[in-house]
């Protein structure tokens, strides 16, 4: 029996980078996956259809995991279609990187909203099944960065930084009931999204 063989894991931001990995891996280990993406409508299509070959049961969703009334739309109509969900990864995330005196309001609402806001939303909306069946593991992706700070990134690392303490206190909430809150913190990983850095930055990390 593989390791997530009846299982079901809502992944978000699935359609490239870590999350298409995650949700790939999540397939192999025998879970039935659910994943949303934002606007990379094609390379969602093109996993759900790799993956249905394997013979798994494989669902894409465009949803804005910054909104919280799309987060419950979405929780819903994931309930709907698998009937549970046993696992979240709140992988969804983006950069808006430049220094501080050039930040915008809107590029650091942007990140925080996208990063840290929508950990917020999806818990927030799944926590209730997953109370009622006692069992859950929600799986937060943060980065070292959260830890260490990166100059031209203050919006980043505050947003993932966030979510190492929003990760401890829902443990803390939620663990006497058998679901685990775990935060996984990269370091710098290839993906399209920090190939759009300079390369002094690739070369720093």
């Amino acid at each position: 029996m593989k390791l997530l063989q009846d299982k079901v894991a809502l992944v978000t931001g699935g359609s490239r980078g870590i999350g298409a990995a995650i949700v790939r891996k999540f397939a192999e280990a025998g879970a039935r996956v659910a994943f949303t993406y934002h606007s990379s409508s094609a390379k969602a299509d093109a996993i759900v259809a790799e993956l249905s070959e394997t013979g798994t049961e494989i669902k894409a969703y465009q949803s804005d995991a910054a909104s919280y009334q799309a987060a419950e739309a979405l929780v819903k109509s994931v309930l709907a279609d698998f009937g549970q969900v046993d696992v979240l990864v709140n992988n969804a995330g983006i950069t808006r990187d430049t220094l501080m005196l050039r930040m915008s309001e809107e590029q650091w609402d942007q990140v925080i909203e996208t990063n840290l806001k929508s950990v917020f939303n999806l818990t927030k909306h799944l926590l209730r099944p997953m109370l009622k069946k006692r069992s859950g593991s929600i799986i937060n992706m943060s980065s070292v960065v959260g830890e260490f700070g990166n100059a031209g990134q203050a919006n980043y690392a505050a947003s993932k930084a966030g979510i190492f303490g929003f990760t401890k206190s829902i443990a803390k909430e939620v663990g006497s009931r058998n679901i685990r809150c775990n935060a996984v913190a990269p370091g710098f990983i290839a993906t399209e999204m920090t190939g759009e850095f300079e390369d002094k930055v690739r070369e720093a990390f």
